[in-house]
């Protein structure tokens, strides 16, 4: 990971949600810093050294089971932060947090962060609120990958990556999309071959490009709009 150079990027959403003089405070102890892509910035069960909150890219948060399955819990890009556990008093982290797609972010270490929780109540009650957002989220991760079938999850990840690309294009491989989905390739490439029939997406080697956004919402599971109402709802 490196230092960027000048200013991050783009803004976070939850530091815009902060008044000036707390705003400032909290960025005047971070560093605007590059997130490569396979980055990983917590392993599960690790002590959590530093906070992000990206400004563009997107990071994904990882279950691990017998140490080589895999399943994608969350997404996390400007509108998020990482290193919740922190926000609950919990200095370990539950999930791998490996950068999905690169981009840039705030960083700041553990201490500061606590220090700024402890004298700052609107930042407190900002990231107290998205801690609630992200639970609610992975629940309905969870019961989206029991329930819904492969076609759908794969059109609601899609959309979930544009938004925080702020893109239509992307990139992710057949081997990255089945980790994430919990499926065998052989699922992703009948699911990613329908998308691409309907004209909805063009998938070429790993590269994406969503060609019909309201078309590839129409297509994805209910949990898309789910998740986004939540945020909505409780950071409003």
């Amino acid at each position: 990971m490196k230092t960027a150079r000048g200013k991050a990027a783009a803004s976070n959403r939850l530091l815009a949600r902060l008044p000036d003089l707390d705003r400032r405070r909290l960025l005047g102890k971070s560093i605007p810093v590059q997130l490569g892509t396979a980055d990983v910035l917590y392993e599960r069960g690790k002590r959590i050294r530093e906070v992000y909150f990206p400004t563009g890219g997107s990071v994904s948060l990882i279950a691990t089971l017998h140490g080589h399955d895999k399943l994608q819990v969350g997404l996390v890009g400007d509108e998020g932060m990482l290193g919740t556990s922190l926000v609950l008093g919990v200095a370990i982290a539950p999930s791998l947090a490996l950068v999905q797609d690169c981009g840039t972010a705030w960083q700041i270490d553990a201490a500061s962060f606590r220090e700024e929780l402890e004298c700052s109540v609107a930042l407190r009650d900002c990231l107290q609120r998205y801690v609630h957002v992200v639970m609610c989220q992975s629940a309905q991760t969870v019961a989206c990958t029991r329930f819904h079938v492969v076609e759908a999850r794969l059109a609601r990840w899609l959309l979930m990556t544009r938004d925080r690309a702020h893109s239509d294009h992307f990139h992710s491989t057949h081997e990255s999309l089945a980790s994430i989905l919990g499926v065998r390739r052989a699922g992703v490439t009948h699911a990613a071959g329908s998308l691409q029939h309907q004209q909805l997406i063009r998938y070429s080697r790993g590269d994406i490009t969503v060609l019909d956004h309201y078309g590839l919402e129409a297509c994805a599971c209910a949990c898309y709009v789910a998740n986004q109402d939540i945020y909505a709802r409780v950071m409003n």
